[in-house]
């Protein structure tokens, strides 16, 4: 008898056998001909120091491919409107599956993005008010206040065969936008008081805009010779009509002194000048004049919802769409299951899965009609995960880019618990992170280093986490590193008074933050942390705030360009050289007329990967030959370019170099742990970290007595944490204040002083929960950070 087939032992199917992602040869940035073998539906963490090479090898090598291989299976025709990916500097990619990358690019500043827009969410709410809401006023759109209302009329030609016919058309689209305000919320107004003086004349030189001198600069001969105004007649004398056409004058030709020009009033002539461009790429001091001259007021027509009238006014269960996007999402999610209509169930479910996800991932405290831009870069990661969550898809490569980011202590373990869910559903997860608290849930654990920069780019391990405890690299070393609370703090000098602060979710706070000393400001994300310190701090204080926002500049902008270090540099090689200090800049004299001083020629091939090619005469110098020519302590412009920052520093501190002013500023480079990056490494490259502690060297020689620092922690590895301590004590050493926004338990145990927002996130937070020492903090356990931070010192 034939033995059954049951009975025979399983044999694996090949398909089984696909296990690994295997990398061999990858040589991205700093990466040195790196090899590992990444477990499929596990979840491995990347560890190592800041500029080891982990996003070089997650994002940069095995996200980048698996994305560009997804492009090519499009056609042509799309691939046009895709972003164009070149194919790594790796030998061999293995076993990718789909990438999914949820990084911490922060989401747009368009003022008409919002929370809501920027997920699915308002997209549904539109679609149930135009379903249920009563009074009835139109489609979707009716709802939406990026979409203005329309009406046309007209004759249209229709062409049939070969004849044609003219008939009368006419076309009306409902939209919601506000009119006032065009959907922005708010509308600004420009104070004259900071234009001119009116107790002047323009002869008399009434202007106080920056640069508008009155005896010879051409703009203000425009006005005075216009002929619509006498320039002899202070302007608080002017008539009606006279006021009218200096302020809000049409474009009109005038002659000034023989030459033809455009006359226009002084507000459109502002609003061209100065409000229409972007207001970090100007001069501080234009930029200061902006601030003071434009003041934002929340729209007086739709209140800042802005929304229409008509909008406004249609209400399923007395709650309109406006009052849905104020609600915190887990009052509105709980408003959305309410609801029972049958005739929306499947749009009812799938908006209650969306507002659900929200509360789950920790962001229940954030509204729909909240701006994308005030999004911190923890949250905005946070909510491009919603997407991903309810999703059916599995074995699936998700991509994380320090997911703990922003996050409370308290709040960690939730984060955890979803990276563990995507997994289990059979998708690989790989984690760039530095949180201990993170690292210990890995199943395979791959660390970088052993330094950063050039000292970077090898695998130093691979394992799971009890090896990487045992294995002597510097995360193995510093893993169980635990801060303890200082013995003596330091007494306050002073204090900045801050007084019934109300923004956002704050309660009428009334705080003194002490002066002289280390303030460390905690609790959960959402507590109204940054609402105190970047909202509430009185105008007239003398604050230096140095926040993660992205630093403006091209690929040119490097950070020998940005902290003025590259001044002094060309200095000192002109004053060697007995030449102009102009031709050791890339961006003028010096630079190889070639490629224009890039280093590289860019070929656009349309719908195909642009090609980036070392510029052939200046090999990717980036500067003449005749300018290389030139040495100072044996080394040419483009020699000093590539040094890092602790060569550098090195160089130019003794020798034939020697240059104290740029040894300065390199000087605090080092201190801010940025001594692995090199001098022309363009800026476009640098983490949300690396670009605040770029900024925090640029500031720490600035005369400001009071620095705010937020989150200054991200992005470093648990050995710079120490090193970050050491720089906020010198820093408070020499005289300054420091007021930190922080989560990280090693700074709240080295703090001076503690004030703890809470208890919880949104209205459930926004009052001061604890004020005083750390050691008062620990000894209370009052708090959700109290006990957290008793956990850590092990109190």
């Amino acid at each position: 008898m034939p033995k059954r087939t049951e009975d025979r032992s399983p044999v694996p199917h090949t398909a089984d056998s696909h296990d690994l992602i295997r990398v061999h040869g990858a040589r991205e940035n700093n990466l040195k001909d790196v090899s590992i073998e990444i477990p499929k539906r596990r979840l491995t963490v990347f560890t190592g120091v800041s500029g080891s090479g982990k996003s070089s090898l997650v994002f940069n090598t095995i996200a980048a491919e698996s994305q560009r291989m997804i492009n090519e299976t499009y056609s042509a025709f799309v691939q046009g409107f895709m972003p164009t990916l070149a194919r790594p500097e790796v030998d061999v990619l293995e076993g990718l599956t789909t990438a999914i990358t949820v990084d911490q690019q922060r989401m747009g500043s368009d003022p008409r993005s919002t929370v809501g827009t920027a997920t699915d969410a308002n997209a549904m709410l539109r679609i149930l008010f135009s379903r249920l809401g009563k009074p009835h006023i139109g489609p979707p759109s009716a709802y939406s206040f990026n979409t203005a209302s329309v009406k046309a009329s007209g004759a249209i030609t229709v062409e049939r065969g070969n004849k044609t016919k003219a008939q009368k058309a006419t076309f009306q689209r409902t939209g919601g936008m506000c009119l006032r305000c065009e959907g922005r919320g708010n509308v600004s107004d420009i104070d004259l008081t900071q234009l001119y003086d009116d107790s002047k004349s323009l002869a008399e030189g009434a202007f106080t805009i920056p640069g508008w001198k009155s005896d010879s600069q051409w703009t203000v001969q425009v006005y005075a010779q216009s002929g619509f105004v006498d320039p002899d007649k202070p302007i608080r004398e002017y008539t009606k009509k006279e006021l009218r056409d200096f302020l809000y004058g049409e474009p009109v030709k005038v002659k000034v002194n023989g030459v033809n020009l455009t006359y226009e009033g002084l507000i459109p002539k502002i609003q061209k000048s100065f409000l229409s461009k972007d207001k970090e790429a100007m001069q501080p001091h234009i930029r200061a004049f902006v601030e003071r001259a434009v003041t934002f007021t929340t729209c007086p027509e739709c209140e800042g919802t802005r929304l229409s009238e008509g909008a406004r006014s249609s209400k399923i269960e007395r709650i309109s769409i406006a009052d849905a996007c104020a609600m915190e999402i887990r009052d509105l999610a709980a408003w959305v299951r309410g609801l029972s209509e049958p005739s929306v169930a499947p749009l009812l479910a799938a908006l209650q899965q969306t507002l659900d996800s929200f509360v789950e991932i920790g962001l229940g405290y954030l509204a729909l009609d909240r701006p994308a831009g005030t999004l911190s870069g923890g949250e905005a990661q946070r909510v491009k995960m919603i997407r991903h969550l309810g999703s059916s898809l599995t074995d699936v490569t998700y991509v994380f880019d320090e997911p703990t980011i922003g996050l409370h202590p308290h709040d960690i373990q939730r984060m955890n618990d979803l990276l563990l869910r995507l997994r289990d559903k059979g998708n690989t997860v790989l984690v760039v992170e530095h949180k201990p608290e993170t690292i210990a849930i890995a199943d395979h654990v791959v660390d970088l280093g052993p330094g950063a920069g050039t000292a970077g780019g090898s695998v130093c391990f691979e394992g799971t986490v009890e090896g990487l405890r045992a294995s002597g690299t510097i995360t193995g070393r510093h893993f169980d590193d635990r801060s303890s609370l200082k013995e003596t703090v330091r007494t306050p000098k002073d204090a900045l008074e801050i007084r019934g602060a109300s923004a956002n979710n704050l309660r009428n706070v009334d705080v003194d933050i002490p002066l002289g000393v280390l303030t460390v400001i905690t609790g959960v994300a959402g507590s109204g942390k940054s609402s105190l310190v970047h909202g509430s701090i009185p105008g007239d204080a003398d604050v230096v705030s140095v926040d993660q926002s992205p630093i403006k500049g091209s690929r040119r902008s490097n950070p020998a360009t940005y902290t003025g270090l590259l001044d002094p540099i060309r200095k000192a090689f002109a004053k060697a050289n007995g030449v102009k200090p102009a031709l050791f800049s890339a961006n003028s004299e010096g630079a190889c007329p070639t490629c224009n001083g890039a280093g590289v020629i860019y070929t656009d091939l349309a719908m195909m990967a642009g090609v980036a090619s070392p510029c052939e005469d200046c090999e990717g110098k980036r500067f003449q030959a005749s300018v290389l020519e030139y040495h100072l302590g044996g080394r040419d412009i483009s020699e000093v370019l590539a040094m890092s920052v602790t060569e550098a520093e090195e160089f130019f501190g003794s020798g034939d170099a020697h240059t104290p002013a740029a040894h300065k500023i390199l000087d605090r480079l080092v201190d801010v742990g940025l001594g692995y990056l090199s001098l022309g490494q363009p800026l476009t490259t640098l983490s949300g970290g690396e670009r605040q502690r770029l900024k925090l060297a640029t500031h720490m020689g600035d005369k400001g007595g009071v620095y705010v620092l937020d989150e200054p922690t991200t992005g470093l590895h648990l050995a710079d944490v120490e090193q970050l301590l050491a720089l906020l004590d010198r820093l408070v050493d020499s005289g300054k204040s420091v007021i930190v926004v922080e989560h990280h338990q090693a700074v709240m145990a080295h703090a001076d002083w503690i004030i703890d927002l809470g208890p919880g996130a949104g209205h459930d937070g926004g009052g001061i929960v604890f004020e005083g020492t750390p050691a008062e903090l620990v000894a209370a356990r009052s708090t959700l950070t109290g006990e957290h931070l008793a956990e850590y010192v092990g109190a």
